[in-house]
């Protein structure tokens, strides 16, 4: 199930030549949390249409690096500091890879979602499959005191997944961006300073 929204998000984006209207839930949170820093390096998991990295890369700015992952291929052409890859994020080999090539990274991103069927447990558990994902590869490809921040939507699995961002971060917090529709599921979590391990 697959729509475009087109609500003040949607115009406001085209307006402001973001990809997407997702953009403003990552700059609510970079506002709030500020997990976003020049010159940080940055990984973007489930990165296409790419707003996320335009995004990311106003803030880290030209002494930073983001790199965006998607099974999609994304279109636009990216200033230089934006490296985007075709690939599946739940592949050990990405995951190795990236570290070696453009990691450690300051901060791991994840608006992954799953194709919807409209089965809300179905869903959850699919989103719930692509969180654990990118809390995965933020364990491998993160420095010691990097954040992450992945979109999950609430479900059964959500607490226990909760917990292990919980031991893995020093400080987590869970949100819902003005910019998600008021009936979507999806949540949030934001996990500060990777605990070294």
């Amino acid at each position: 199930m697959s729509y475009t929204v087109r609500d003040h998000y949607f115009h406001k984006a085209k307006k402001e030549h973001y990809l997407a209207r997702a953009v403003y839930k990552l700059q609510e949170i970079q506002d709030r949390y500020k997990i976003l820093k020049p010159g940080n390096r940055v990984l973007d998991l489930g990165a296409a249409p790419g707003s996320w990295m335009q995004f990311a890369r106003e803030i880290v700015g030209p002494s930073g690096l983001v790199v965006g992952v998607d099974l999609k291929g994304v279109e636009h052409r990216f200033p230089e500091g934006v490296v985007v890859l075709q690939g599946d994020v739940t592949d050990p080999e990405l995951a190795r890879s990236l570290s070696v090539e453009h990691g450690p990274f300051d901060v791991v991103l994840s608006d992954m979602a799953p194709s919807t069927s409209g089965i809300r447990v179905a869903d959850s558990a699919r989103s719930a499959l692509l969180f654990e994902s990118a809390l995965e590869m933020a364990r491998s490809a993160l420095r010691p005191g990097g954040h992450f921040v992945a979109k999950l939507f609430q479900g059964a699995e959500f607490h226990v997944l909760l917990q292990a961002v919980k031991r893995d971060f020093e400080w987590v917090k869970v949100t819902k961006p003005d910019a998600s529709r008021k009936q979507s599921k999806e949540i949030y979590v934001i996990g500060m300073r990777l605990r070294k391990s």
